[in-house]
């Protein structure tokens, strides 16, 4: 089992910056593909970017690609979202979650550890 925490939501005007954490306790997940995914209010959960384990490359969804960065610190079990030049259609709940197998994924389904996701609010 895997159990996920992130932190680091809150409130931010245009333009600003937050940088969210996934803290990862119950086994190590450094062979694991970790994800970011949104879900805004009346939409689906969504895929934002993750880090795959194996390699460390980086995924972005087209929306976020040059204003979001991923890293992960295996050391700390932690991943993090740095998400600057946020828009207001950024704004959602943001999920971190992790995968069982290492094989790369951005699809939802295929993620089986999720955190309880954390508040995203971008000002206009």
């Amino acid at each position: 089992q895997v159990q996920l925490v992130e932190s680091g939501g809150g409130l931010v005007q245009a333009g600003g910056s937050l940088r969210l954490s996934c803290a990862a306790s119950g086994r190590t997940f450094a062979s694991s593909p970790v994800g970011w995914f949104r879900q805004a209010p009346g939409k689906e959960r969504e895929f934002v970017s993750g880090v795959s384990g194996i390699t460390g490359n980086t995924y972005y969804a087209d929306s976020v690609k040059g204003r979001f960065t991923v890293s992960r610190d295996n050391a700390k079990n932690t991943a993090y979202l740095q998400m600057n030049s946020l828009k207001p259609e950024d704004t959602a709940v943001y999920y971190c979650a992790v995968r069982r197998v290492p094989a790369w994924s951005r699809s939802r389904s295929e993620y089986d550890y999720w955190g309880q996701g954390t508040q995203v609010t971008v000002s206009s």
